[in-house]
């Protein structure tokens, strides 16, 4: 069931892209504890057994430094420098690539779920966090409820699978004792990291359930009321008032680009007073004709002045201009089944430019043809 809010509204839209990028800006990521630990202990599990035999021999040098010298090296400044140096080189060498391979897994596990996220107002001091009454309602939650099922599983489980896999191994521990010492550790280390290795994995199952429980429970806080959604989207985009005044500039802009394009159409085909929609048509750069401006009204008559100002074509065509206004959108070609209409009027216009700069007989003026579903 979805929680509610302080207003009584219940939380059922899912948080919108503002919501998320504020709560990671608060430090409210999804994160899985469970994660973290299955693969710092698989890994590191790994890592002792195949740096084992790497860190026992400088761990077996570095004691062997420690402890073996003599007593003129006691009184030697330079001896002693000397066998410090040693030592923590071994000592280094060990630990040093295990320890980095710890690091790494440490600092960009958290990272598979949730990403990279620093917030200083998350480590600010909440009296919530040390309230009794606080303590008791994150106790007695449904996420309170799913640590405690996860604590017990994962006692049932690693205890099971620890006793079942040392029952099997019991007999190679106890042979341990009658191997020789360096074998012994070795032998040792590697059951050491056997062990591990197994009682780890277990706890693969662990997080295979926790971490899309962390997900839907960081989705479920992050829900949101309709109103909620209502308030961000009024302060997101402002005022219906002001996105209204918004979108009449844009308008205006769109339509002052549109009547500057007026001026290359090659005609300007009419209903003759409610549409008028401009064509251009380049043989060499277009597949077919282009609307350049259309309009209806008093923005058809605006296109009919500009077009005469520049002695463009107006063909009076009703059918086809509403059929045009219709069917096209702007800067985009006209529709195939309007091609021989337009084609006709085209051809008359380019006659027309011809007859009248040559001074021979006018061409005649053309019925276009229309689709029987278009003449309307």
């Amino acid at each position: 069931m979805a929680n509610e809010s302080d207003t009584g509204q219940e939380k059922t839209e899912q948080p919108t892209a503002k919501k998320l990028r504020d709560a990671k800006q608060k430090g409210q990521v999804p994160r899985s504890k469970e994660l973290n630990s299955m693969t710092i202990m698989v890994f590191g599990a790994l890592g002792l057994l195949f740096m084992g035999s790497h860190m026992i021999e400088h761990i077996s040098i570095f004691m062997q430094e420690g402890f073996t010298i003599s007593r003129a090296d006691v009184y030697s400044r330079q001896a002693v420098f000397e066998k410090f140096g040693i030592a923590t080189y071994e000592a280094l060498t060990a630990i040093g690539p295990f320890m980095f391979l710890m690091t790494v897994i440490a600092i960009f596990t958290p990272l598979a779920i949730g990403g990279w996220s620093f917030s200083v107002e998350s480590m600010a001091f909440k009296a919530d966090r040390i309230s009794p009454i606080a303590g008791f309602k994150r106790m007695f939650s449904a996420k309170g409820l799913m640590e405690l099922v996860k604590a017990i599983a994962k006692f049932l489980v690693v205890s099971s699978v620890a006793v079942i896999f040392l029952w099997s191994k019991s007999d190679e521990f106890l042979g341990l004792g009658s191997q020789s010492l360096a074998l012994a550790l070795q032998h040792g280390a590697w059951l050491l990291g056997q062990s591990f290795l197994v009682v780890s994995s277990t706890l693969i199952l662990i997080a295979a359930i926790d971490v899309p429980f962390q997900l839907w429970d960081h989705s479920q806080k992050l829900k949101m009321t309709l109103q909620e959604v209502r308030d961000e989207l009024k302060d997101t985009e402002g005022k219906p008032e002001v996105r209204s005044k918004v979108r009449q500039v844009q308008q205006e802009m769109a339509q002052r680009r549109m009547m500057e394009a007026v001026p290359d159409a090659d005609v300007i085909i009419t209903n003759p007073t409610h549409y008028a929609v401009a064509l251009k048509y380049d043989h060499d750069n277009m597949a077919a004709p282009v609307v350049l401006a259309m309009g209806k009204d008093l923005i058809a008559l605006k296109i009919r002045e500009i077009a005469a100002f520049h002695d463009i074509e107006i063909f009076e065509a009703p059918p086809l201009a509403r059929a045009l206004y219709a069917n096209c959108k702007l800067d985009q070609e006209i529709p195939a089944h309007l091609y021989f209409a337009v084609a006709q009027i085209l051809a008359f216009v380019f006659q027309l430019r011809i007859a009248r700069d040559q001074g021979s007989e006018m061409p005649q003026r053309p019925d276009p043809h229309m689709p029987m579903d278009e003449e309307v």
